[in-house]
């Protein structure tokens, strides 16, 4: 028996629509699982041909994660998520972060919707004993210079991560987080796009080499694979070293 085979397995992957999501829910495709993804444009098209976007072979839902109410309102899926990754996540750079409508957002975005999704599917994760992944970041465990938003934010998904997991095991639902490192998406491009910024930052990862959305998808596979049946509560940091 494959324990890492998702053959019959739904997996709900919210912001899996492009970057570390989309090499999630490709990872789950890949091995049988029948999977879906919550994005903000308004169909699957609307991503053709950007740079680490592949929906091909996955259900596509447009929600705005960042209202509760268009979570409420948004289709489940037939039968219920086995495995629910909620990968949403945005930064604002230029110091806007540091203005409160655009703090709020971001929060809204990184942070209150993971609360509102999870709490979306609790009933049918519980029905069917599955497994709630929170993707952070390492942001989570040390200071992000210029985006106060993203850093709180993300520091309350490592603490909203041990929350539920301590209180939703008894219902029979695993709840794990991932805290990547620097890995290269549209959210990191001011730090791609930067010769010298990118150059300082390699020389801080004992690998010496960026993260993959295929390094943090092999993390979260595991984590809702049987091979984790007693992982509990924990963030596993996939940085190639850098948190040493």
């Amino acid at each position: 028996m494959n324990d890492l085979d998702f053959t019959g397995k739904n997996v709900l992957v919210v912001g899996g629509s492009s970057g570390i999501g989309n090499g999630v829910a490709r990872a789950f495709l890949d091995r049988g699982a029948a999977v879906t993804v919550w994005g903000t444009r308004p169909s699957a098209a609307d991503y053709d041909g950007e740079e680490g976007s592949d929906l091909s072979g996955i259900d596509y839902v447009q929600v705005d994660v960042s209202r509760p109410q268009a979570v409420a309102a948004a289709p489940s899926l037939e039968n219920g998520p086995d495995v629910l990754v909620l990968c949403q996540g945005i930064a604002v750079y230029g110091r806007a972060e540091f203005e409160m409508e655009t703090f709020e957002h971001v929060v809204d975005v990184n942070l209150n919707s993971l609360m509102s999704c999870a709490s979306k599917f609790h009933s049918e994760l519980a029905e069917r004993k599955g497994s709630l992944i929170l993707i952070s970041s390492t942001a989570a465990f040390r200071t992000t210079y210029g985006n106060p938003a993203y850093n709180a934010s993300k520091a309350g998904v490592l603490g909203l991560t041990r929350a539920l997991a301590q209180a939703w095991i008894r219902d029979g639902i695993r709840v794990n987080g991932v805290a990547p490192g620097l890995v290269n998406t549209k959210l990191t491009k001011v730090t791609m796009n930067d010769s010298k910024r990118l150059e300082g930052q390699l020389k801080l990862i004992p690998s010496r080499r960026l993260g993959t959305p295929a390094d943090i998808a092999g993390a979260v596979l595991y984590l809702a694979s049987p091979l984790a049946d007693y992982v509990v509560g924990q963030t596993l940091a996939v940085d190639g070293g850098g948190m040493l």
